[in-house]
C-alpha cells in the first residue's frame, strides 16, 4: 500500500554546512552492513513493482520558488556564486544509479566515485564542478537507512561540493512491513531535505551533512542553469509525475502546477540560462523494433510522463534546453526535433544510469535469437508515440552500454555542453560522447 513520508529530522545543528571529511581516506573494499541476497525479495515482491506508487508531501514554499546553490552552500555560497559568474562558466557532474546492492558490485561505485572527486580536484578553477546533481537510485535495494553509509556517505566522503538528488523508484518502493517511520522516502527526505544541514544517523562517523533542498521535486537555480529536477515515483516502469487523471490515485498531482509555475517563472524573467529538466524515469530508453528479433534493455520509455510534460510545456510558451534520466544502466542520448513556438529545437534526451550499481546492454536476446545492436545516428522515430508538441524526428545519437560513467556539464551565456565520461578506461578522463547546444537557438553546435 502507498505510504505518505514522514519528514521527522535530527540534530544537531551546525552553522554551515560540511560536504567531506577535509582529508582524504582509503577506498573501503567491504559493506560495513551486510548486503543479503536481492534475489528472494525480489521474487516475493516481484508483483508488486508493477503497481505499487508511493504518496509524497508538497516541496517547502511556493510552486515558484526556486532553490539556489548559494544558499546550499551556506555562509561562504555568495563568494562561490562570484567565482562561478567570474569564470563566466559553471561545470557540475551528474550521475543515476549508483548505489551497490553487493560487494561484488562495489568496486564499480567506488570507481565512479572515485574518478567523481578526482576530476573535481584535478580541473583548474574556472572548470571546477561545483555540485553534483543525483538522477535517483542511490541506495538499492529499496532505500534502506542501514545501507545509506555504505551506498553513499563513504563513497563520496572525499567529495568536496554539494550533492543534490531527486529520489529513484529504489529510493521510494515500499516493501511490504515496513515501518511508517523506516519509508524509503522518509530516509531520502531525512538525508536531502532537511531544513537545515545536520549530520544525519545514516552518515554515522562522517562529517557531509544533509543537503537543504526543499523537497523531492525541486528546482536548482546556480548561474548559467537552472535544473527542474521532478520525482517520477516508485514503479520499476514505467515513470509518472502525477496521477494521471486518477489512474494512480494516490500520486497527488503537485509536480504538475510545479511544472506551469516554473516555466512560468522561466517566461517572466525571460531567463537567459540553460533549462534542463530531470528525471529517475527516461522519456525514452532504447526498445528495437519486433522485426530485430530482440528486445529493449532492462527498462522502456515513459512517454505518457513525456506527454504530460509536453503538456504543460507548449502551455506555458517554455521548453527545456535537454532532459536528463537514469534508471535504464547505460549511457543513450537521442536528439528530438521539437517544433515549438515557431521553430525547430534540437533537444538532447539522454539517459545516464550507469554510476556503479550495473551496466545493462541496450539490446537483449528474444526467443533464442540474438538481438540486432543498433547503429549510431539510427532514426527511432516509432519510440516518440503520440506526441503532445510537433516533433520532427528522434535520433538515437550514441550510446554505451559496456561502460560506467557520469555527465560532466559546462554552461556559460551561449551554450550547454554534456559529456559523458567513462570510468573504468586506461584514461584518467575518458570523454566518449559530447553535445553542445546553442541556448537561444536551442540548436546542436558541432563539436
Amino acid at each position: 500500500m502507498p505510504r505518505k513520508v514522514n519528514v521527522a529530522l535530527v540534530a544537531p545543528v551546525f552553522g554551515e554546512p560540511v560536504f567531506n571529511e577535509g582529508v582524504p581516506s582509503p577506498d573501503p573494499t567491504v559493506f560495513k552492513k551486510t548486503h543479503p541476497s536481492d534475489k528472494q525479495l525480489y521474487s516475493q515482491i516481484q508483483d508488486l513493482l508493477s503497481k505499487d506508487v508511493v504518496g509524497f508531501d508538497q516541496a517547502r514554499g511556493k510552486a515558484s520558488d526556486v532553490f539556489a546553490l548559494q544558499d546550499a552552500y551556506g555562509p561562504h555560497g555568495k563568494d562561490v556564486v562570484a567565482g562561478i559568474q567570474k569564470a563566466g562558466q559553471i561545470t557540475f557532474h551528474v550521475a543515476g544509479d549508483s548505489g551497490a546492492s553487493n560487494v561484488r558490485k562495489y568496486p564499480d561505485e567506488i570507481r565512479v566515485s572515485d574518478q567523481v572527486t578526482n576530476d573535481y580536484h584535478t580541473s583548474p578553477a574556472a572548470t571546477r564542478p561545483s555540485f553534483l546533481f543525483h538522477l535517483g537510485d542511490i541506495v538499492y535495494d529499496f532505500g534502506e537507512s542501514q545501507y545509506y553509509y555504505d551506498q553513499f556517505y563513504e563513497p563520496y566522503r572525499n567529495y568536496p561540493a554539494p550533492i543534490f538528488a531527486i529520489p529513484g523508484n529504489h529510493d521510494s518502493f515500499v516493501v511490504p512491513s515496513t515501518p511508517p517511520d523506516q519509508t524509503p522516502l522518509t530516509t531520502f527526505t531525512r538525508n536531502f531535505c532537511s531544513p537545515k544541514p545536520v549530520v544525519t544517523p545514516e552518515a554515522a562517523s562522517l562529517h557531509r551533512t544533509a543537503m537543504t533542498q526543499p523537497g523531492v521535486y525541486f528546482t536548482l537555480d546556480a548561474p548559467f542553469v537552472r535544473i527542474i529536477g521532478l520525482f517520477s515515483n516508485a514503479l520499476e516502469d514505467p515513470g509518472l509525475i502525477s496521477s494521471e487523471g486518477g489512474k494512480w490515485k494516490s500520486v497527488p498531482d503537485f509536480q504538475l502546477a510545479y511544472l506551469a509555475a516554473q516555466l512560468q517563472r522561466i517566461k517572466s524573467e525571460n531567463y537567459p540560462g540553460a533549462v534542463l529538466l530531470a528525471t529517475h524515469h527516461p522519456a525514452f530508453s532504447y526498445s528495437p523494433p519486433a522485426k530485430s528479433g530482440g528486445t529493449g534493455g532492462n527498462h522502456s520509455s515513459s512517454t505518457q510522463m513525456l506527454r504530460e510534460i509536453d503538456t504543460i510545456c507548449k502551455a506555458q510558451g517554455v521548453y527545456p534546453h535537454a532532459f536528463l534520466s537514469g534508471h535504464a544502466h547505460n549511457y543513450q542520448r537521442y536528439t528530438r526535433t521539437v517544433k515549438f513556438a515557431g521553430n525547430n529545437y534540437d533537444v538532447p534526451f539522454i539517459v545516464c544510469g550507469d554510476g556503479g550499481h550495473n551496466v545493462n546492454p541496450l539490446v537483449q536476446a528474444r526467443g533464442g535469437k540474438a538481438a540486432q545492436e543498433p547503429t549510431n545516428g539510427s532514426s527511432v522515430n516509432y519510440m516518440d508515440t503520440k506526441p503532445a508538441v510537433s516533433t520532427g524526428g528522434l535520433l538515437l545519437e550514441k550510446y554505451d552500454d559496456k561502460t560506467y560513467g557520469y555527465l560532466r556539464i559546462t554552461v556559460n551565456k551561449q551554450q550547454l555542453q554534456i559529456g559523458f565520461h567513462q570510468v573504468g578506461t586506461s584514461l584518467p578522463q575518458s570523454r566518449f560522447d559530447m553535445v553542445t547546444v546553442d541556448l537561444a537557438s536551442h540548436t546542436m553546435v558541432s563539436n
